[in-house]
């Protein structure tokens, strides 16, 4: 089982830092499964490459039986040896952990740099659908190449063959890379060789929650890495926010509660309505859902999407089809990228700024610099707060105590830890607010999510 990363970058040596692997070594780390070696078939400043080999031990494959449910023999005669599965996964986890959490003591001028890859893996289980990969990659970026030859081309009549020979080509960070073959890899073999259980949610919010709620294949990705158990890929698409429950195949149809994202939406744009806001900053505006409904209503006159990462911008302006957008519509919008713990002059003069879902990714000791920026410097008439409850973290079942519910949340506000902080805030810039709800408030914990609504100067 074999794969290799290439960076075609300037100094593309400068890999090695990134993946905390000396090109001049050759490193092996054992698993439960077998060994893992990593080497450098190439490394100069105009190409380098690193090889992640896989080397199966098949007597712990069968000890484990992990692969005996097929046939009477299937612990022993199978292709975990050389097909790219979750045992791959496994290994880019363990041998590039620090790279895929995109950290570089050594180098971090380097960390979140975008860089021209390269990615081959041989043999990569495809269902006998040929455009399958290309499905799950092309959406993240990637440029696909998946050749299918015949199975034996000494016997025809045997067909194709179940593997492609995939080459991947873009521009990413390299931890962004590695995440998307982690979480991919074992979606296309669909056939994990360890129990799936609650912490496989954790792992998928972890590892693609930036982009796997919009991924066109979300409800594929979702049921085969989740072994096609409803309650995991349920709770899956609630933390990623997402607009529905997959159904599973075979089973039968049953109303679902609408999401707590949506619901979020209409609450805000809800408050946006009642309080005659023409002009709305959408500060931490992500790629673009609240935007999007903002757009359907004309009375909205000015739409302003604001965000820190120009990748989320991006990826706003494709949601939204920015380029094949209405002239009227498109004179309405504007994208920012902007901070929100930075004074920007761009931000002032609307009638409400948004914060759906942002303040807990704040550093709590940069809140003061955040609430500067929204109820100093830019000051509109409302603000609008969405942020989760923390007390209703036990509603969630895959949620192990202790944990919040994203792991990018600096922070998570019990109901009376939010409106401390308003209180706060409106004590020192001059505002009012009134505490809401958003989601079925349960009896005993509360709302999923706290509604905060601030007012300048006037009783909400």
């Amino acid at each position: 089982m074999f794969l290799t990363l290439t960076s075609t970058a300037d100094s593309a040596s400068d890999l090695g830092f990134l993946l905390h692997k000396h090109p001049d070594r050759v490193q092996a780390f054992d698993l439960s499964v077998g060994t893992a070696h990593v080497f450098y078939p190439e490394s100069t400043d105009e190409r380098c490459t690193v090889a992640l080999l896989l080397e199966v031990d098949p007597v712990e494959l069968a000890r484990g039986n992990r692969f005996g449910d097929g046939f009477a023999l299937g612990a022993y005669v199978n292709d975990r040896p050389y097909a790219a599965s979750s045992l791959l996964a496994v290994a880019l986890g363990r041998v590039f952990r620090s790279a895929m959490a995109g950290t570089c003591a050594a180098r971090p001028d380097l960390v979140g740099v975008p860089l021209p890859l390269e990615i081959h893996v041989p043999a990569v289980p495809d269902d006998g659908d040929a455009a399958l990969v290309a499905r799950l990659f092309e959406p993240l970026g990637w440029q696909v190449s998946a050749g299918v030859g015949p199975l034996d081309p000494a016997v025809p009549a045997w067909g194709d063959s179940p593997y492609a020979d995939v080459r991947l080509t873009g521009t990413f960070t390299v931890a962004d890379a590695l995440r998307h073959l982690y979480v991919l890899l074992p979606a296309l073999d669909g056939g994990k060789h360890y129990w799936v259980g609650p912490d496989e949610v954790d792992k998928l919010v972890r590892s693609a929650g930036e982009w796997l709620g919009d991924h066109p294949e979300r409800d594929w990705i979702l049921r085969r890495s989740l072994a096609h158990r409803r309650e995991y890929v349920a709770d899956a698409v609630e933390r990623l926010g997402v607009v529905e429950v997959p159904a599973t195949p075979d089973e039968p149809s049953v109303p679902e509660v609408r999401p707590l994202s949506q619901v979020r939406r209409e609450v805000v744009l809800a408050e946006l309505r009642s309080a005659r806001a023409a002009s709305v900053v959408d500060l931490g505006c992500g790629e673009g859902a609240l935007l999007r409904e903002l757009l359907a209503d004309p009375s909205f006159t000015r739409v302003v999407g604001a965000d820190v990462s120009h990748r989320a911008l991006r990826r706003a302006a494709e949601r939204l089809g920015l380029d094949r957008m209405p002239d009227t519509v498109r004179a309405r919008l504007t994208l920012l990228q902007s901070s929100v713990t930075y004074r920007d002059a761009r931000l002032a003069g609307a009638d409400a700024v948004v914060l759906m879902e942002v303040v807990e990714h704040v550093d709590a000791d940069r809140l003061p610099s955040l609430e500067r920026t929204v109820f100093g410097d830019a000051r509109p008439r409302t603000v609008i707060v969405t942020t989760p409850n923390e007390e209703f973290n036990v509603r969630y079942p895959t949620l192990h105590a202790g944990t919040m519910r994203h792991t990018d949340h600096r922070f998570e506000w019990t109901r009376a830890q939010g409106e401390a902080w308003a209180a706060g805030v409106c004590a020192a810039y001059g505002y009012t607010f009134r505490a809401g709800a958003v989601g079925d408030v349960d009896p005993e914990v509360g709302p999923p999510t706290q509604l905060l609504v601030f007012t300048l100067g006037a009783a909400a």
